[in-house]
């Protein structure tokens, strides 16, 4: 089962992990700016990716439908601006299992990326170790003895890692302690974005949450910094869940609602979507709808999204049919049996 559709003892809160390197191969400019370029780039890369291993497979985004190019954003393997600026030039690597997806000729030549479900930095930062250092071994990175990881973005020089944690915070929100508790972490050197990466918006209580600093520090006091500060956001959630509860009609009405709409709905938006998700997860992890699982919200989650609602149906539709689909495809997963 692919990780986005798993869950942990910490998936409650931390939702998702994801360990990124911004590498780039020494034998080539940085920032190319012509099809040639990155076409030369690509052939190296795909030369070597049997070298490499870890059943990865090279695509071409121009070789892919619109729908599966969004159905990777809407899962976060890629990024939107890697689809729109890279569309005609861009590629990757990715197995089978989607928790490894390697962006090629984006704002950096290589952006190794390894994913997994819930709080689970440590072993997510060993395997894209694993897999950066059998890169380096076959590609040769471009490495200064002074600085470390030579790259196009000043940000990413040193370490090139940028660790990431997905992270649901309804309570906070609804307590109206969000903006106070991300500003508190912002000053610790972290980084909030939406759901999409920066310049995105939160939707549905999702933040992620990012190391800034790559230069002068490890990869491993990297990750165990951002551990401490998620571990902090967890408990910070979980004791507003506790306080929230404790108003028992109107918390469980509101969960109840929320589930009623969803169940009931003849058609509905991913906006509304997206809302009434936060709030039966928060049920879900609560123990306050019993009907659900863990992997019936992942399903929710996943197939409400525009481009993964027409992959799992199989066929395209304007937005109002999507609506409509939507619906008919949330009744479907809530129906399933356990």
């Amino acid at each position: 089962m692919n990780w986005y559709l798993q869950s942990n003892e910490n998936s409650d809160v931390a939702v998702s992990t994801r360990i990124r390197f911004s590498r780039n191969i020494h034998d080539f400019k940085f920032n190319m700016s012509t099809k040639q370029e990155l076409e030369i780039l690509q052939n190296r890369i795909k030369e070597k990716v049997y070298q490499i291993g870890y059943g990865l497979k090279f695509l071409k985004l121009k070789d892919m439908d619109d729908i599966t190019k969004m159905s990777l954003v809407e899962k976060n393997l890629i990024s939107p601006e890697f689809v729109l600026k890279r569309n005609e030039t861009g590629s990757m690597l990715i197995n089978d299992e989607e928790n490894i997806c390697i962006m090629i000729g984006n704002e950096e030549h290589i952006e190794l990326q390894v994913f997994n479900s819930g709080l689970e930095l440590e072993n997510t930062l060993n395997l894209a170790i694993e897999i950066d250092e059998k890169m380096e071994e076959v590609l040769g990175y471009a490495v200064s003895k002074k600085y470390g990881y030579l790259t196009a973005c000043p940000n990413h020089v040193g370490t090139g890692l940028r660790a990431s944690v997905m992270v649901h915070l309804p309570a906070l929100s609804k307590t109206q302690n969000t903006k106070k508790v991300l500003e508190a972490i912002h000053s610790f050197g972290i980084n909030i974005r939406g759901v999409y990466g920066e310049n995105s918006e939160s939707t549905g209580d999702m933040y992620q949450i990012s190391n800034q600093q790559t230069l002068g520090i490890t990869e491993k006091e990297i990750v165990q910094n951002l551990k401490v500060v998620v571990d902090k956001m967890i408990k910070q959630e979980r004791q507003a869940r506790k306080l929230l509860a404790k108003d028992d009609i109107s918390f469980e009405d509101l969960i109840d609602r929320s589930y009623g709409i969803l169940k009931y709905c003849k058609k509905i938006s991913s906006e509304e979507t997206r809302t009434l998700l936060s709030n039966i997860k928060l049920g879900t992890d609560l123990g306050i709808l019993k009907e659900l699982t863990d992997l019936k919200v992942q399903k929710l989650y996943l197939y409400t999204k525009p481009a993964n609602l027409q992959k799992f149906l199989g066929e395209q539709y304007e937005a109002l049919e999507r609506d409509i689909k939507r619906a008919q495809v949330i009744k479907q997963i809530l129906e399933e049996e356990q």
